[in-house]
């Protein structure tokens, strides 16, 4: 992989990991396109980075919300700080489980599996659908409800689910908030990346050669850019409710996908 298709992949994933598209998904076609042969455990090296690079992006645009987690936390207080907290925590035990128990299965599906992740974008784009024609209510998120959002969070670690829609969209089917829905969506997924990095680099799986460094530097870096611009205007369209939009693009990208995979 060179640098330019580095700051391409990066630019892919720092614009479509806010918007309801499936990141991994386009990375792994953007892969197919570029002609990248790396094997499942280098490519799922290199999404890694890059989920971390938008993870901080996230950090910077909800450093005040991030802020109140960690109060919430410490404190040990039964108050709203510490109850959304909470709902974070609980919110990321069914992805750390999945995470955990089929690792090596993730990984080989980040290998070129076009078909898989044309099928996964379908599907994102009928949760979108759904989630679009949904009526809007000032509904918190509830301890329940968290964790049926961090179900769909598991699921979406497949590429081609767009974890963004697929927790906005299930928050929102669900009843709550949508402005809460996309600040819940945004916030559960940080402290995921942040142990799959630290779990990566402990254990020593991240795995790339000393010439892949500055390549990967440029692919992290334009994807924090992208994810800051990216992440304000998912919100700004979440309230809008224009998620029909993105199901179209995801039902458009899915039929082209599955009918790469025919020629």
């Amino acid at each position: 992989m060179d640098i330019l298709e580095a700051i391409i992949l990066g630019i892919i994933q720092g614009l479509t990991e806010f918007l309801p598209v499936s990141s991994s998904g386009h990375l792994e076609l953007a892969k197919a396109i570029l002609g990248d042969t790396s094997v499942p455990e280098e490519s799922m090296t290199f999404t890694v980075v890059l989920h971390f690079a938008t993870a901080l992006s996230t950090l910077v645009i909800f450093r005040k919300e991030v802020l109140v987690i960690f109060k919430g936390l410490l404190a040990l207080k039964w108050n709203n700080e510490f109850k959304f907290s909470l709902k974070i925590v609980i919110s990321m035990i069914p992805a750390v489980c999945v995470g955990l128990l089929f690792e090596e299965q993730l990984a080989s599906f980040f290998g070129g599996k076009i078909a898989l992740v044309g099928s996964m974008l379908l599907l994102t784009a009928v949760l979108l659908l759904l989630a679009d024609k949904a009526k809007n209510t000032n509904k918190e998120v509830s301890f329940g409800n968290s964790l049926i959002i961090g179900i769909s969070q598991a699921i979406a670690m497949l590429p081609g689910i767009s974890r963004s829609g697929a927790t906005i969209s299930t928050s929102v089917l669900l009843g709550i908030d949508r402005t809460k829905a996309a600040r819940f969506s945004f916030l559960m997924v940080v402290p995921l990346i942040f142990g799959k990095i630290s779990k990566d680099v402990l254990s020593g799986n991240l795995n790339f050669q000393s010439s892949e460094i500055i390549p990967i530097s440029a692919g992290f870096i334009t994807a924090f850019l992208a994810g800051l611009l990216a992440c304000k205007w998912m919100i700004a369209l979440v309230k809008k409710s224009k998620l029909v939009y993105f199901s179209i693009y995801c039902a458009i990208v899915g039929i082209i996908a599955i009918v790469f995979t025919l020629f």
